[in-house]
């Protein structure tokens, strides 16, 4: 941005001016960075959820597939 002019800041609506400026041009851009990580975090979110669902499936699908658990057998006191 550049400098305003010496002529513009010497009067209290040029430095109220000036000050509006600046102001607005925050705003746009903290307004315009609040929109980016919105849609990163939506984005993210997203992929996060599908990756959930491919794993849970992916989970469903192994125990389905994997050999019963061997059964143990009980284990007999012997009193000595």
């Amino acid at each position: 941005m550049n400098p305003p002019k010496k002529g513009q800041t010497r009067t209290a609506k040029g430095v109220f001016e000036t000050w509006e400026k600046r102001t607005q041009l925050v705003k746009t851009q903290t307004n315009a960075e609040s929109a980016y990580n919105d849609a990163k975090t939506i984005r993210l979110k997203a992929l996060r959820l599908e990756k959930e669902a491919l794993d849970a499936e992916a989970a469903r699908v192994a125990a389905l597939t994997a050999p019963p658990a061997p059964v143990k057998k009980p284990r007999v006191k012997r009193s000595g």
